[in-house]
């Protein structure tokens, strides 16, 4: 879409996971993270472990709300999985945050904490049409 921001690689990470599910080469989303980060990233590097992005991911397929992935357990992670949840919350409401990430996080958390990659990984799966 026009006019998007640059989401990176971790977004690139979700939007291939759920490539893979789609595809039924993976069968659910923990998986299909690792496969996607270790082609983007390379196996046991350090952007491949990166917890917060990965979590954000989780935290949405958890709630049901990525399209084609079964809502289950997969996140331990309750402050990721809650600023995911809430950047989709407030898309649906004003869409137009899907062109400032700064401003989307800001909204999320109140400016109180550094974005860490939890919001590219919404703002692709929004744009591409991913989100339930």
């Amino acid at each position: 879409m026009e006019g998007c921001v640059n989401v990176g690689k971790y977004g690139q990470a979700a939007d291939e996971a759920v490539e893979l599910i789609e595809k039924k080469l993976e069968s659910n989303p923990i998986n299909a993270w690792e496969v996607a980060t270790i082609n983007i990233y390379g196996a046991g590097s350090s952007s491949q472990a990166k917890g917060c992005p990965r979590d954000a991911f989780l935290g949405l397929c958890e709630e049901g709300l990525v399209k084609g992935v079964p809502d289950a357990l997969y996140c331990r992670s309750k402050k990721n999985k809650a600023y995911a949840i809430k950047a989709v919350e407030l898309l649906k409401k004003e869409p137009k945050y899907a062109y400032d990430m700064n401003n989307l996080w800001d909204k999320v958390t109140g400016g109180a904490k550094i974005h860490n990659s939890q919001m590219d990984v919404v703002i692709q799966l929004w744009e591409n049409g991913k989100i339930v």
